[in-house]
């Protein structure tokens, strides 16, 4: 791609065709080989807990590839021979097997009570015969969950968690439990070397540096083009890693610094990124999905500007509770409020919010599509809309 200024559409281009939604629909059923070949675009999915339409780490490869059986996922990140494993990525996250060498400087850190959350370092550093105690316990009698230990019940402390549960989570950041599988959306913890694969165990870990690199690395994969705060954001990095990170990709020929017409600041262009002609993508999005997490580059790129409203009381939300983006072509042009009213078997779209440059006439017929294929995954029996997405 030789040229290093783009215009808004070319970048947007470049960043859906980075993100999986310039490649051909799988043929047949979704396989292994189609994930394989979504988290080789997106990198990690990001897991959350809101299960009002279907837990967000089950969307990212029904909006790239179709309907699939969930189990597919759930395989792959709990079952034998996993490729998946959970760890902090960007948030919460399933990741392949083989980023687990490149988050070790990760766990080392958290081991001296750095790069996590304020309570779990402090246990860490003042309580240290609690995870001692914790881990022989699941040592011993594995694979458990924080509701199997006696004292797990929270007293209205931090988020009610107790001593257990933030224990168990400080156990989980620096690497000595794992995720054997989940019970509900609760974890159940066993050590590594009884879950992840031995051959990945057995991997040296790569310095600071290096992983850091690779993480950058595979972040300028995933986003195409983007600012080095993007580039950062996508692992949450640091600030001062990172900035030398890029700047060491760039000397090695691997980014190259770019402009995009309209937006300010310097971006980063992936050296294999495409610039595809034109994307003809439709698909609603997770509120977590990778393509859209970063909501400044959200606003910037697409020219949307999105933020959840789950913790926004209802008199005051403007688009609802749960809302999925709708992409058609290269711009997002609606948001869908969803609910998978499992009771009665229906799919229910209670709002339908158009962006002002879009037309409703034009959007309905493949977002009413996008909806009656996401029903069928579902198992819902048809969809329901609602008055204001009626009219």
């Amino acid at each position: 791609m030789p040229k290093d200024d783009f215009s808004l559409d070319e970048a947007r281009r470049i960043a859906l065709a980075a993100q999986g939604f310039a490649d051909p629909a799988p043929r047949g059923a979704v396989d292994r080989r189609a994930l394989r070949r979504v988290l080789a675009r997106v990198g990690l999915i990001q897991i959350d807990s809101v299960n009002v339409l279907v837990r967000s780490q089950y969307l990212p490869l029904f909006s790239r590839c179709g309907p699939y059986d969930p189990a597919l996922l759930e395989r792959a990140a709990y079952g034998r021979g996993r490729t998946l494993f959970e760890y902090w990525g960007h948030e919460a996250s399933l990741l392949p097997v083989e980023l687990h060498p490149y988050l070790r400087w990760r766990m080392e850190r958290a081991k001296r009570g750095l790069g996590t959350w304020r309570h779990v370092a402090q246990l860490i550093g003042e309580e240290p015969q609690v995870l001692k105690r914790l881990r022989a316990a699941v040592a011993q009698r594995g694979p458990m969950a924080a509701s199997d230990f006696d004292g797990a019940r929270g007293k209205g402390s931090w988020w009610g968690w107790s001593e257990v549960k933030v224990g168990l989570e400080a156990l989980f950041w620096c690497g000595e439990i794992t995720t054997a599988y989940r019970k509900g959306f609760e974890r159940v913890y066993d050590l590594p070397e009884r879950v992840l694969p031995r051959a990945i165990l057995e991997l040296p870990a790569p310095s600071e540096e290096d992983a850091q690199r690779e993480l950058v690395r595979i972040a300028a994969r995933a986003t195409g083009i983007a600012s080095e705060r993007d580039l950062r954001d996508y692992f949450r990095l640091d600030v001062a890693g990172a900035r030398a990170r890029v700047a060491e990709l760039v000397d090695a020929g691997e980014l190259q610094r770019v402009t995009v017409r309209g937006l300010r600041g310097e971006r980063y262009l992936a050296r294999d990124a495409r610039l595809p002609r034109r994307v003809d993508a439709s698909a609603l999005l997770s509120p977590f999905d990778s393509l859209i997490w970063a909501r400044a580059r959200t606003s910037e790129l697409f020219e949307f500007d999105f933020r959840l409203e789950i913790y926004t009381p209802q008199h005051k939300r403007i688009h609802g509770y749960y809302v999925l983006p709708f992409l058609l072509g290269d711009r997002l042009v609606a948001r869908v409020d969803l609910k998978h009213d499992r009771q009665a078997g229906v799919l229910r779209a209670h709002a339908i919010h158009v962006e002002p440059r879009a037309k409703r006439a034009e959007i309905m017929p493949p977002l009413r599509e996008q909806l009656e294929r996401m029903a069928g995954w579902l198992g819902a029996g048809r969809v329901a809309l609602g008055r204001s997405a009626a009219t």
